[in-house]
């Protein structure tokens, strides 16, 4: 009889389902996983180093590309660390703007991840699926800020500015005729708004069809039920944070808890699961997109009743208004020494901490008083969770490191800051 070896394979970093630079190093007996051993470094951009030669203002940016999956959820952390040193108060209808985007933020990282996961485990039908609605959400995106991804739209203290009254119109061209444009352009004859209501009209039967696609999938279930089951004391205790904490059973989310902007005044719940397997994360996030969609209506709602600032009045933070800027002396002065030296920020230390789709995103900003920060650390929800990739993919198979990679929801560029 011929002796089993065991192996040592390199999985990654440019691996398709390893989503982003990872480099697992699996030690196998046979094609079962006895070892799974994750090496990041690969991608390192220094983001905390660089945010420290910055002002404040200039390292906002940064932020989007952290988790460039969920842009506007790592602004909104560091606006709200800054925001805690400075001590100041941020529109109402600013918080409503921030929180519908942040929503409309995790719909975008949920719809990437079900289409990818579902993809790395042979469906390739769901990752065209979930992209057809990326694209409405990212012309919102657009519509706010100019940039499809990286928006740079939160500020601290408010918002860039506020919503635009129209929506930009498809033209007709060479591949598209009169007709199928004026299709296309239906419901986007009002304010972003209008669109914005619009889809979360139109998005629970987008769900219905994932559901119909996957859920009670025979080959969906096979690859993702029992695969890479956490206790929720495992849970805890490995710092796992949002669907992978919540998918264990425990329901802890930072919007219900320790609520930030405008949370605590809107209706939606906190999804469950049972065994802790990729399946429940599976259904957890599919609910979680369901209760965002909810969130979004009622932000719409709330916006299109009540106009007003979206950002604050303090013109050592942010800038007066161009007209103020080009008629006034002290307007233009604020502008001047805004965008040339930035703003102080007082002595001291801050922790804020936001709902990111993937967990808990944190930002730890300590400031001695000047332009910069002198110390900035991120806490990314990945990083705890690939540290818990040995344990739960060890004795499952080779074609089960895909799901449980998959199920993690890891993007790279927080992971390895």
């Amino acid at each position: 009889m011929a002796e089993i070896k065991n192996y040592t394979l390199n999985f990654g970093p440019q691996h398709p389902a390893a989503h982003g630079v990872l480099r697992l190093v699996l030690e196998l007996d046979g094609e079962v996983i006895q070892r799974a051993d994750p090496h990041i470094g690969l991608l390192h951009r220094a983001t905390e180093k660089l945010a420290e030669t910055k002002t404040y203002l200039q390292a906002l940016p940064y932020m989007d590309r952290l988790d460039y999956v969920s842009m506007m959820c790592n602004e909104h952390a560091y606006c709200l660390a800054i925001e805690k040193l400075l001590g100041i108060e941020v529109p109402v209808r600013a918080q409503y703007i921030r929180v519908m985007f942040a929503e409309i933020t995790r719909l975008l990282n949920h719809l990437m991840w079900l289409g990818s996961h579902g993809n790395d485990c042979g469906s390739s039908t769901i990752l065209i699926y979930t992209f057809r609605e990326r694209e409405d959400l990212f012309d919102m995106y657009e519509a706010a800020s100019g940039a499809r991804m990286h928006a740079a739209y939160f500020r601290p203290g408010g918002v860039y500015r506020d919503l635009p009254d129209s929506m930009p119109q498809f033209k007709a061209s060479r591949v598209r005729n009169a007709n199928g444009v004026a299709d296309l352009n239906k419901n986007r004859q009002g304010s972003l708004l209008d669109f914005i209501g619009d889809f979360t009209r139109r998005f629970p039967a987008c769900l219905d069809e994932y559901h119909t696609l996957l859920t009670d999938n025979r080959i969906w279930k096979q690859r993702t039920v029992n695969i890479g089951i956490v206790t929720p004391e495992r849970a805890l205790n490995m710092g796992f944070t949002g669907p992978m904490l919540r998918g264990s059973g425990i329901a802890w989310d930072l919007r219900k808890k320790q609520p930030y902007d405008v949370y605590s005044q809107l209706d939606f719940d906190i999804p469950v699961g049972k065994t802790g397997d990729v399946y429940d994360r599976y259904l957890v996030r599919m609910e979680e997109m369901k209760q965002s969609n909810r969130i979004i209506a009622q932000c719409v709602e709330w916006l299109q009743a009540n106009p007003g600032p979206v950002i604050t009045d303090n013109h050592k933070v942010a800038p007066p208004s161009r007209e103020e800027m080009k008629t006034n002396m002290e307007g233009l002065i604020h502008h001047f020494k805004l965008f040339t030296e930035g703003f102080h920020v007082p002595e001291g230390q801050a922790y804020a901490a936001v709902e990111h789709p993937k967990g808990e995103f944190g930002i730890y900003i300590v400031s001695d008083g000047a332009n910069k920060p002198y110390r900035l650390k991120i806490r990314p929800p990945g990083f705890a969770h690939l540290a818990g990739l040995n344990e739960m993919a060890k004795g499952h198979m080779i074609a089960d490191a895909v799901s449980i990679i998959g199920t993690m929801d890891i993007v790279f560029g927080e992971i390895d800051r």
